[in-house]
């Protein structure tokens, strides 16, 4: 019988959800540049988040930050300003799956080279 890949040699089905719902989570292409984003230059105000996630609409990053904040990957700071000064940072959690996912980009940056040419290859059969 063939395994599944969704079951984990752990056998905790709350440990296969939440591996399910963090990969749908980070899998979202803004979720991963705001956490690149909060990673390369540390906290900030929602208006330089975006300006450092390029095309990303209020709407999106308001979406985007509020479910990271429920699943505890960034803290909000509210400061009694006026106008209010809100900033956001990476938690430990955020931190942590920022390094987790360094290894795709150190993976893209290693092999490059062979996936161009995999591409080129491919599309020469056209």
């Amino acid at each position: 019988m063939a395994a599944n890949p969704h079951t984990s040699y752990h056998s905790d089905p709350r440990i296969d959800a939440l591996v399910d719902e963090t990969i749908g989570r980070v899998a979202d292409k803004w979720t991963l540049l705001v956490i690149e984003a909060l990673e390369e230059d540390g906290e900030q105000r929602f208006s330089a988040l975006g300006r450092n996630v390029p095309g990303i609409s209020q709407k999106m990053l308001t979406q985007t930050l509020r479910q990271m904040e429920r699943e505890g990957l960034v803290t909000r700071t509210v400061h009694p300003e006026v106008p209010p000064r809100v900033e956001y940072r990476l938690t430990t959690l955020g931190h942590e799956l920022a390094e987790a996912f360094c290894g795709v980009w150190q993976w893209a940056e290693r092999n490059i080279a062979a996936i161009e040419a995999a591409r080129a290859r491919y599309d020469a059969r056209g």
